[in-house]
């Protein structure tokens, strides 16, 4: 396993989207993800990135209005539209970038409809993201998170994922398992490592409950969830998608005693 900043948590320190890329390299890392890219246009990235010499491992799909809330479309009834456009836009950006990784994010539930609808229309959108994302090979991610960090996201439970990703069984949709999030969902994380990690394309890590580097006090151990990963047969990156209790530079002697290298 290798390690890949998140630029939408880490290196907040240097400035804007593209003086966070220059950031990590020079901190040493070599492969980078982030949340939402797109007020940068994707020629600058792009640009960024190869000029750094850094790979692009993850995006998350185009959320819409980020100041009115919004976080996706997916499995809201009534956005199908909005979710294919917001859907071409984050397959071009993620061409444009070289990235193979797609955060495709279910959006709020919505009080005009149950859940029944909402998981209805999140499948329809889903199959739909599948056959287009196979046509660019682009593995289309999605992910519980838990209702304590965004209150009323629609997908915040695993056994939701776990059957989509079941019914639709497409190499091109699987899990992103965020051990954060799963530990603040419902704990039981080496049992559940072992059983999700089948069906998982990304991990992202942070040390609960209050989204620090992995080496804070906390609730979870990684140097034995790390070895747990590995034992369950996972050896892709792992996105460090934590807030620094520090310096972005000064968080990373985890990765030392983890046994994780760049």
């Amino acid at each position: 396993m290798k390690v890949a900043a998140n630029l939408s948590f880490m290196f907040g320190e240097a400035g804007g989207l593209l003086a966070r890329y220059k950031a990590a390299r020079e901190a040493g890392f070599l492969a980078v993800e982030c949340a939402f890219p797109y007020s940068v246009p994707e020629k600058d990235v792009a640009a960024v990135l190869k000029e750094e010499g850094l790979e692009q491992v993850l995006i998350n799909s185009d959320p819409g209005d980020l100041q009115a809330g919004e976080l996706g479309f997916a499995a809201v009834p009534g956005q199908e539209t909005r979710f294919r456009e917001s859907l071409e836009r984050s397959i071009s950006f993620a061409k444009a970038l070289g990235c193979h990784k797609l955060h495709i994010m279910s959006g709020h539930q919505s009080a005009d409809h149950n859940e029944k609808a909402h998981v209805t229309t999140l499948e329809s959108n889903l199959r739909h993201a599948v056959s287009r994302l196979a046509k660019e090979d682009i593995v289309g991610l999605i992910e519980p998170i838990n209702p304590v960090s965004i209150p009323g996201y629609f997908l915040n439970n695993y056994d939701t994922a776990v059957s989509l990703i079941e019914k639709i069984e497409s190499p091109y949709l699987r899990l992103q398992l965020d051990v954060f999030h799963l530990q603040m969902i419902c704990g039981n994380v080496t049992n559940n490592i072992k059983k999700l990690i089948p069906l998982t394309g990304h991990v992202q890590i942070a040390q609960a409950p209050h989204r620090h580097e992995p080496s804070c006090p906390g609730e979870l151990d990684y140097a034995f969830i790390f070895k747990s990963l590995r034992e369950a047969g996972y050896s892709d990156y792992v996105g460090a998608e934590y807030s620094p209790s520090g310096s972005s530079s000064g968080s990373l002697q985890w990765m030392d005693q983890c046994g994780l290298t760049f």
